[in-house]
């Protein structure tokens, strides 16, 4: 099989996250992928989080519009700062004979040396890179092939959703519209939740 592993804070999780995942599984054709809320980020301040159980709710609530699509609590239950080459080689002890793939964003490529055992991530899956603002291509495509001597790099095609989880978080807090921007039953969680107030 081929899996996808796509981490990060989902706070909240957001249509560009999802557009990210479909189109992932559509150019890698992924047999799934799984969503891996963080607990604690190297690479993002954790002040304004939601709770981790409603981070995973609202993601499983997200994830319903495919069955590829899947939710793992790895990081959240691992209660430890959350390092990708921890849950890389919890995945590859899951799924030992497949082939996994890593799914970041385009600001994660371009500070990709700087995560924990980047090399040993290398060795275990491929990075697949999905741009997060049009027009970055080029220097996508650039910097990966600087970090292809340590393992395989692809830079997806998908056009992305410029959505900001801060931006949406601010939105809430001043009382804007913001529900265009997330999946139905996750606005309904936000607010019946009264999150990020």
């Amino acid at each position: 099989m081929r899996i996808g592993i796509y981490g990060g804070s989902f706070n909240p999780v957001h249509n560009g996250h999802i557009h990210l995942a479909l189109s992932a599984i559509d150019e890698l054709e992924l047999d799934k992928i799984y969503l891996v809320p963080s607990l604690i980020s190297p690479h993002r301040s954790s002040a304004e989080y939601a709770p981790p159980d409603d981070r995973l709710e609202m993601l499983r609530l997200a994830c319903r519009v495919s069955e590829k699509l899947d939710v793992s609590d790895y990081e959240i239950k691992s209660c430890r700062k959350s390092y990708t080459i921890y849950t890389v080689r919890e995945f590859r002890r899951l799924f030992p004979n497949d082939e996994l793939f890593l799914l970041v964003g385009s600001d994660m490529l371009m500070i990709f040396e700087t995560w924990n055992q980047f090399e040993e991530i290398l060795k275990e899956v491929t990075l697949a890179v999905v741009s997060r603002k049009n027009g970055d291509k080029k220097e996508l495509e650039e910097k990966a092939q600087k970090l292809r001597i340590y393992g395989k790099i692809i830079v997806c095609n998908a056009q992305p959703l410029e959505i900001s989880s801060t931006e949406i978080r601010k939105k809430i807090v001043k009382n804007e519209k913001f529900s265009c921007y997330l999946e139905k039953n996750v606005v309904q969680y936000i607010t019946s939740n009264n999150l990020y107030k």
